[in-house]
């Protein structure tokens, strides 16, 4: 263990990466960025993480904001409940903490949305409590540098690999956000997932992959993701110089973001017949005049579990919307103010492509 830790001492103080929140002692700053990085590369979070700083420079501010303001804030990035959970988290933190962060794991962990290995991130970065990360970069790092091809995503996997994390983490002499930021970034710059800088590693030459010639094996991973397919067609009912939309309320994907009136429909094409007859047209259009003028090619989103195809048909009406009561729970919004909606991306794309009904003005 001592020549690992010797070692990745070493290249620590020569190789680390520069990002903005390194040595930030503020938790709740640490806490921001950490959520940001669930799931994300540095790279697409990091003007993310700026962008709430700059917002949201206190967790008084983040809590006390709108939640259309949070959404919007963070859209583009995916995973949306780790939105509504550092929302929730917030408002915990001001109004049951009296605004003061916890400095504990337990505390921490118990913080809406936050999981071991983001607890263990958050106490050794803010507070030097010797708890070890173990993200995607500290898996591949240790199961190379071990051999060890227990499946990252098994129970067993998961117990081997946080107990070898630790060993390492008490072995160090680097204080703990140190050592947990220079396995992150070893992963991350050097032991990559494809192309690994094996050849000038520090690591290779106790390096059980390296030696064994199994880099591009390790490490093992048990599960696929198998991708449902979903199929939406979009009614963008557009009312004079307004446009129809409606927040998703229901406990599935993008929950409490924007869309147009939409139908889930078993397969990629319907007709204009089933779209007349569909529930959303009934609810926002009924037995009014109104014309199909534009039928969109599908658009494809691909989430982690599904696939999104959407279709966005174009409708003019042709008489006077519905009463504001007579809609609920849609609502009509500006065209020219679209943009203060937080939308999905698959959305964005479409308001992105200059339609005819909906070019922002």
């Amino acid at each position: 263990m001592s020549f690992f830790t010797n070692q990745l001492k070493v290249w620590f103080s020569q190789s680390h990466r520069p990002l903005p929140w390194k040595g930030e002692k503020d938790a709740y700053l640490i806490w921001l960025s950490e959520i940001i990085l669930q799931q994300t590369r540095v790279e697409q979070g990091l003007p993310y993480f700026e962008r709430f700083r700059e917002r949201f420079p206190t967790v008084h501010d983040l809590a006390n904001a709108p939640e259309d303001t949070i959404m919007k804030t963070w859209e583009g990035l995916g995973y949306y409940s780790r939105a509504r959970n550092l929302h929730a988290a917030a408002k915990y933190i001001v109004h049951t903490l009296k605004g003061k962060f916890p400095s504990t794991y337990e505390g921490i962990r118990a913080l809406k949305g936050v999981g071991p290995y983001t607890a263990a991130a958050i106490a050794s970065f803010a507070y030097e409590l010797p708890y070890a990360v173990v993200d995607g970069n500290v898996f591949r790092v240790l199961s190379r540098f071990w051999g060890i091809q227990t499946p990252i995503d098994s129970t067993e996997g998961k117990k081997q690999f946080a107990n070898l994390a630790d060993r390492a983490l008490q072995a160090s002499s680097l204080a703990p956000s140190q050592h947990n930021q220079a396995m992150m970034d070893f992963g991350a710059i050097h032991c990559k997932p494809k192309a690994p800088l094996c050849s000038h590693c520090p690591l290779n030459g106790q390096c059980a992959a390296f030696q064994n010639k199994k880099v591009d094996q390790l490490p093992v991973k048990s599960k696929k993701i198998k991708k449902k397919n979903r199929y939406f067609h979009y009614l963008v009912v557009n009312a004079g110089p307004q446009v129809m939309l409606r927040k998703r309320t229901e406990k599935d994907i993008w929950r409490n973001l924007y869309e147009f009136p939409v139908l889930e429909w078993p397969e990629a094409k319907a007709s204009e017949q089933e779209i007349r007859r569909s529930a959303p047209w009934e609810a926002c259009i009924g037995d009014r005049p109104a014309r199909i003028e534009q039928i969109s090619p599908p658009q494809q989103q691909t989430l982690t579990h599904q696939k999104i195809q959407a279709v966005f048909w174009e409708i003019h009406l042709e008489d006077e919307p519905p009463s504001i009561s007579e809609l609920a729970p849609y609502i009509l919004a500006d065209r020219k103010n679209l943009s203060n909606f937080a939308f999905p991306k698959i959305i964005d794309w479409y308001l992105g492509d200059n339609s005819l009904y909906l070019k922002l003005v």
